[in-house]
Parts: structure tokens; C-alpha cells; sequence
């Protein structure tokens, strides 16, 4: 009984050593991958992984001394056991997540989302992020179900609930329906993409940003920084404006109210200048037209346009000032004005 105490205390320690020589080896490797610019890894790939690489050789070891029936008792045996088998699962899960966010990192290092042009750039970019949600989701959810069948106990309640899973089945689907939906939105907007992020949108009356895009739920940054979080499925099933689906550019509007003698072209010329002396401007629309009349004034619609709807609303901010101060300076007149015309020869 000593005997067989010492050589496991023996081979425990050899665990121990082997561990740590193998873990500082594969450490150094992954560190000098890192630092060659021809590789894949990033830099800091190793620190990164460097948990679940621990937990893996960690548990490979505690593994191969399970096979090889050094432990004393067959309770430390198989509790040991199990803990190796999910250690392995989930180091390896993982690892395939820090993979991924790599690779995903690395392909998208050729994109720019920062630039004018960035149509492509947010397609692409928006693909990967749902995708990156789906693989992580898959990962997780097969490698929590492989441990868990890793349990004789488990396993043979997961085979008698599959035997009597009719109606029970039935029920599940019903009531997880809503969520499948959601995720399933997730997948089809990755797709088909009626949204892409950094997409100028109108939702629910609100007018931002899409900021985030997840499996179940998406995040609109409103213009005055709050946030509008919305299922994924409002974007399949219901309507909403998307001011940035084919291109980033926009037209913006204006609208003035003045007197019937207000000379049109004078206020045409000056939209025209104020235009060429402001960078807000893309240089592609400049119209002035009236297209409105009542009893009391006409209506004046400017139509400009700008590279994105931030600067278009500053565009129109910009022209609907300074339209009006010259309106106020050179034809105050014109402003608009209630008539009244009083009959002398009416009796009382």
C-alpha cells in the first residue's frame, strides 16, 4: 500500500513537470508564430489562448493517467476522469472561438467602415459579426451537450426523453417557437441584409444608427445618444426607412414660407452661393422650386443633397439660417403677411 502511494505520488509530480515544460514549450512557439508577419496569429495570440491551453494539456494529462490506472481509488478514478474529458471539450471549444475571432479580425483588417465610400465595407462587416454569433452559439451548445453525455447518468436521460419525446416535443416547439423565429430572423438578416451596421435608420418613429447586430436583437444608437434595442424579427416583419441601403448619399429639404413678391430667382442665386462656400455640400443637387401656394404665402422647397444624412441635416440647418437672415435683410417685406381689407362703404 506504501509502495503503491509513493509511485503515485511519483507520477503525479511527473504530471506536474511535464505540464509545465510542455505548456512553456507550446507557450514559446505561439508567441515566436506571432511575432513573424507572414503568419496568421496576431501578436498577442498567445496571451490570449494561453488559459485554454493550460486547461487542455492539464486535463490530456490527467486523461492519459486515467488510462493508464495509477490511482488508488475508482471514485478519484472517474471523478478525475469526467473533469479531463470536459476540460479537453471545452479547451478545445475554446480555442475554435479565439480561432475564429482571429480569422475573422485578420479578414477584415482589408475593410475600412471609417471611410466615405463604406458600403462594402459594412456588408462585409456585418456578415461576420452574425456569423461570429452563429459559430460561437454552435460551439457552445455542442460542446455543453458533448460534456453532458460524458455522464452515463445523462446520457440515459437524454435517451429515454428522446423515446417519449412526441408530445413533449410538440409542446417544447410551440413554446421555444418565438425564440427559433428570432434566431432565424438573425440568420436571414446576415443574408439577405435589409440592415448592415452603421446603417442610418428610422424605427418606431426614431432616427439613428444600427450600432449592433446579434442573433436575437439589434441596437439603434438614436441621435441623441440613447439606444433603441429591437428584436431582430421587427426587421423582417415590419416596415422601417433605411436611408442608407444602396448608398450613403442623400437628399435633403428645405422649406420656406414667404410673400407672393418675393423674387424667386434673387433667393436661387443666393442658395446657389451659400452652397459653393460650405463643404457640407457634395456638389451633385441644387433646386429651388415653389411648390405650394395658399391664401397667405407661397412655399419654396430647396432640394440638396449631401454624402450622409448627418451632413445633410447640417446642410439644411445651414441653408434654412442663412436663407432666412438674407429674406430678413434684403426683402423684409416679403416675409409672410396676414391681408386685411376693410370696406369703407359697409354699414355697421
Amino acid at each position: 500500500m506504501l509502495e503503491l502511494e509513493k509511485n503515485t505520488t511519483t507520477y503525479v509530480i511527473g504530471g506536474i513537470i511535464i505540464l509545465i515544460l510542455t505548456f512553456s514549450l507550446a507557450f514559446y512557439i505561439l508567441r515566436r508564430l506571432g511575432k513573424d508577419p507572414r503568419n496568421i496569429l496576431p501578436v498577442n495570440f498567445a496571451q490570449k489562448i494561453r488559459i485554454p491551453l493550460l486547461i487542455f494539456l492539464a486535463s490530456l494529462i490527467a486523461q492519459v493517467a486515467v488510462i493508464a490506472d495509477i490511482f488508488m481509488f475508482e471514485t478519484s478514478k472517474k471523478i478525475i476522469g469526467h473533469i479531463s474529458i470536459i476540460g479537453i471539450i471545452l479547451s478545445i471549444a475554446w480555442f475554435l472561438i479565439l480561432l475564429f475571432k482571429v480569422v475573422k479580425k485578420r479578414m477584415l483588417r482589408k475593410y475600412d467602415v471609417e471611410s466615405t465610400d463604406n458600403l462594402k465595407a459594412r456588408k462585409v462587416y456585418t456578415q461576420y459579426m452574425i456569423l461570429e454569433n452563429i459559430i460561437i452559439f454552435i460551439i457552445v451548445i455542442l460542446a455543453l451537450g458533448i460534456s453532458l453525455m460524458s455522464f452515463d447518468s445523462i446520457r440515459s436521460v437524454g435517451i429515454s426523453l428522446l423515446t417519449s419525446a412526441g408530445i413533449a416535443g410538440i409542446i417544447i416547439g410551440l413554446a421555444a417557437q418565438k425564440a427559433i423565429g428570432t434566431l432565424l430572423a438573425g440568420i436571414q438578416i446576415a443574408i439577405t441584409q435589409p440592415i448592415r451596421l452603421d446603417d442610418v435608420v428610422i424605427v418606431e418613429g426614431e432616427w439613428g444608427w444600427i450600432e449592433e447586430i446579434n442573433l436575437t436583437y439589434v441596437v439603434v444608437r438614436v441621435w441623441d445618444k440613447r439606444r433603441l434595442v429591437v428584436p431582430t424579427t421587427y426587421f423582417i416583419e415590419k416596415t422601417f426607412q433605411n436611408w442608407t441601403r444602396t448608398s450613403a448619399d442623400i437628399l435633403g429639404t428645405v422649406y420656406i414660407y414667404a410673400d407672393y413678391g418675393l423674387p424667386i430667382d434673387a433667393i436661387r442665386k443666393e442658395q446657389t452661393r451659400l452652397l459653393k462656400t460650405t463643404d457640407l455640400w457634395d456638389g451633385n443637387v441644387n433646386v429651388l422650386q415653389v411648390t405650394n401656394t395658399t391664401e397667405k404665402s407661397v412655399e419654396l422647397r430647396v432640394l440638396v443633397s449631401a454624402r450622409n444624412s448627418p451632413t445633410a441635416w447640417d446642410l439644411r440647418v445651414f441653408l434654412r439660417e442663412k436663407l432666412l437672415e438674407f429674406i430678413q435683410k434684403e426683402y423684409p417685406e416679403y416675409l409672410p403677411k396676414a391681408r386685411i381689407t376693410i370696406n369703407k362703404n359697409s354699414q355697421e
